[in-house]
This record gives structure tokens, sequence and C-alpha cells, in this order.
């Protein structure tokens, strides 16, 4: 039986939500950037999200194709077009969509089988665990992709193998994560969620990834793939279709001081009450900084607000409201930018470090408060808006105001203002900043960790056999 030369095509299969989606993108064309085949396996809803993005990578030469795979919405109930976890018509459906995403598992199998050049690997989202049966019966590597940190990771495994925690009663009662580099406490509440995995820069939690790797088999840190997007265009379109044009974008952020703009933008899938909203929005007026305002879910309660109120009337000098999506990475990587206040999802925590960003702190659930420990306490470039209790996706409209404008404006002010702390955790922000660019650079630490990752699935690859033999 004669073996061919092996041809390097990697497949990518990321789940269908924008944090998972977005970086999966990234990493496809810093693969293909090696001059590696790319296939990237989606549905054409989600295909279309990032279409122009991959146009653009293929019109300069890069080696990446997008083969649809057909999701089964109306076989467990979902609406017909239902191809995207921020598409649900209610929280309720969140299983159905799961139960969907189990069913592609005979339509992936068979693509990877009918692919030439054939797979050198299939990079599977952490969502999909059935991907590994299907490598497995194709004898090619299965590359488990999550999108958090190490720090994450880590105190995941620590509370999943040292269960003491649990026999706290109290979800508001603080308990310290066992077995860290450092002292971090936490309460049950805030552990409810799903953890993610590494797009992290070694340099930027090096405890932490000596840790992870001592609990993990192979890990590759390559991180932060957002810095990938340098085109005017890439950075206006990650993601998805930006609610406002790029030039118009850079054109107000063009007329503000540097260091002045407040950027407010609280993920894709939270949807807060309106009482909360007109709080978040009263305090950017009384801080009298100019401010960008995302508003991805705007009710009709809200708009009728901002309509009797004129408030944009109001903030029309130096606010600017974005109802959509925004092209976050153009306005974070903007001079005028000063602070960022998120909702500490890993995606939105890479591009702000990225940026050379301070932060200001305001999770919901899953890993974000584990973000917010790690922006506040392990690299020091945040502050806390002061939320202790998570806001589970979809009953966010219970869960009424958790911080009033007086406590916002506070917070903004004290990273802003000169104050000590402030001072600090801005020239701080600005290092790091400084630190995720070098590392994606040629000879960076992410630059070499993605050639290790390259030259370990060839030589699995070789050892394996898999769907390149030929008789």
């Amino acid at each position: 039986m004669a073996i061919r030369e092996k041809e390097p095509h990697f497949v990518l299969l990321p789940f269908m939500a924008q944090g998972h989606m977005i970086p999966m993108v990234d990493i496809a064309r810093l693969l293909a950037k090696r001059g590696l085949t790319i296939t990237i396996l989606t549905t054409p809803h989600n295909a279309g999200r990032f279409k122009s993005v991959i146009d653009r990578a293929t019109g300069s030469g890069l080696n990446i194709h997008i083969f649809h795979l057909k999701f089964p919405s109306s076989e467990v109930g979902l609406p017909d077009g239902c191809e995207n976890f921020d598409m649900l018509p209610s929280v309720d459906d969140a299983a159905n969509f799961f139960t969907a995403t189990a069913m592609l598992n005979e339509q992936v199998e068979e693509m990877l089988r009918q692919l030439k050049p054939p797979p050198s690997c299939l990079i599977a989202d952490m969502c999909f665990p059935w991907a590994t049966d299907v490598a497995l019966k194709l004898q090619i590597p299965r590359i488990l992709f999550h999108g958090t940190s190490c720090f994450t990771l880590l105190c995941m495994h620590m509370l999943a193998i040292c269960k003491d925690w649990e026999a706290i009663t109290s979800d508001t009662e603080t308990f310290v994560v066992p077995g860290l580099p450092d002292r971090f406490e936490l309460t049950k509440a805030q552990l409810r969620g799903t953890p993610n995995d590494p797009d992290s820069d070694w340099k930027l939690e090096p405890e932490y990834i000596k840790e992870t790797e001592n609990q993990r088999e192979r890990l590759w840190c390559v991180g932060p793939v957002s810095l990938c997007n340098k085109d005017y265009s890439d950075k206006a379109e990650r993601g998805n279709k930006a609610s406002i044009g790029e030039h118009d974008c850079l054109k107000w952020l063009d007329s503000k001081e540097p260091g002045s703009v407040v950027y407010v933008c609280l993920g894709s899938l939270t949807r807060l009450p309106t009482s909360q909203l007109i709080e978040l929005g009263l305090a950017l007026e009384a801080s009298n900084r100019p401010f960008i305002w995302v508003l991805r879910n705007t009710s009709e309660e809200l708009q009728t607000w901002i309509l009797e109120e004129k408030f944009e009337e109001r903030i029309r000098d130096r606010g600017l409201l974005v109802r959509g999506w925004a092209p976050q990475v153009l306005i974070l990587s903007h001079l005028s930018i000063g602070v960022f206040l998120t909702h500490c999802g890993w995606n939105s925590t890479l591009e702000g470090i990225t940026a050379g960003v301070p932060m200001i702190t305001w999770p919901f659930f899953a890993d974000q408060f584990f973000n917010e420990k790690f922006i506040v306490n392990v690299i020091k470039t945040g502050i806390r808006v002061g939320v202790e209790e998570p806001v589970f996706f979809g009953h966010e409209e219970n869960a009424g105001v958790k911080v009033k404008s007086d406590e916002i404006k506070r917070v903004i002010e004290k990273l802003m203002d000169g104050e000590e702390e402030g001072n600090e955790r801005r020239k701080r922000a600005k290092e790091l900043g400084e630190m995720a660019k070098r590392a994606v650079e040629e000879e960076g630490s992410s630059y070499l960790n993605m050639s290790l990752f390259i030259e370990d699935v060839m030589a699995e690859q070789a050892n394996s056999g898999g769907l390149d033999q030929e008789k």
C-alpha cells in the first residue's frame, strides 16, 4: 500500500454562535497565510456573515473554501432558517438548537470523506462532542477548540477535582478557588455557566498556561487572533456586517480627543431590562464624556424612552448610538477610545487587551465572571462596575436594576480622571497591548506556537495514515 505525499488541509467546524465563529474565522485565515488549504464547514446563513471577509482573503491568494451544511431547523421545531444561537425565538429553544447541531454528524463525516486533498485534521468547537468519534472513524486528528483563557480552564479544572466548595449552601458566600498561582474568591452563583478554551498569548498569563499544560496533553496558545485583521474592512466586518458605515464611524472618532471616548458594548446575547439600560444611558450622559453605546437588542420600551426623553438630542454632540452590530475591533483600535465597558466575553476581553484599552467589567453569565477576575486581579487593566450575581441568558428581563447610574458614572470617573489606580491600570493596559502585538509578529510567541501546532498536526497525520492512504 503506497502512501502519497500529504498536502496540509485543515478543516474547521465552528459552533453557530458569534463568539465561537469569530475567532475560528480568524484562525482559518492565519493558517491559510502559512500556505495551508483551509475548509470551513458551516450553514448558509452563517457563511453569509463572514463571506466578505473570506472573499477578501481568497482574493489575496489564500486557499480558503466554505462548504455548506444543511441545518435541520424544522426537524427540531425551530423556524426555518434559524441557524445561529442569536436567532433563537426564546431561550427555551436552546435545547432544540443543540439537538439540531448533534444531527450534523453524518453530514460532516460525509463531507470529510469527499474533500480533496484529504483532511489533515478536524478543528471542531467544544460544542460538537460527536466530532471526536467522526475524527476517530476517519483516522484524522481532532483538535478541540474552545474560546476562552487558560485562567478559566484552570479554575474550572481545579473546581472539578476539589469539590469542597459544593458543601457551601449559600449562593452568595465566597470561597477560595483551590490550586491557583494567586488567591481568588468566587461565589456558587458566579459558577453557573460553561467555560471554553485558549486563544491567549503565553506572556499574558504564563503561570496559568504552565498549570494548564500540566493538566492537558497538548496546548497551543496562538492568540490574540483578532490582530490578523489589519485591513479597515476586515476590522469593520469582523463577525458580521456592521450597522454603521466604517467611514462614518471613523469620522466621528476622529473628531474626538485621544483617550476621551467611553465605548460600551455588552455582548451579542445579553438583553438587559429597559430599567437597567436607562440607568446606563443616564450614567453615560452624566459623565460628560463622548461615548459610543452599542444597543444590540433595542426593545420597544427602550426606544420609546429614547424618543420621549429626547435622549439622542440631549447627547447629540458627544454620544453615538449603534443599533445592531458594531465594528468593535475598528473602534477599539482608534486612539480616541479611553475605556471599554464590557460584558467580559473572552473575545471582547482579548480585543480590549490587544487595543491597549482599560476596561470596566460588567459580567453576566458563563465564563464572564472568571474573565472579570482575570482583567481586574491578574492583569490589572480594569475596574469592576460592581455586579455580584449572574444574570442568566434568557432571563435578563427579570433581573431589574443591578447597578445605578451614579455608580456607573463613579467607575467611569475612577478609571479616566487621573486617579492613581486609574493611571496605573491605563498604563498596564497600554503595556499589554504592545506585548500582544509582539506575540503575533514573526518569531513572537504566538507565531511560533502556530508553527508548532501545524508541525504537530502533520506529524500526527503522518503516523495515523488516515484518509490519504492509497492502495
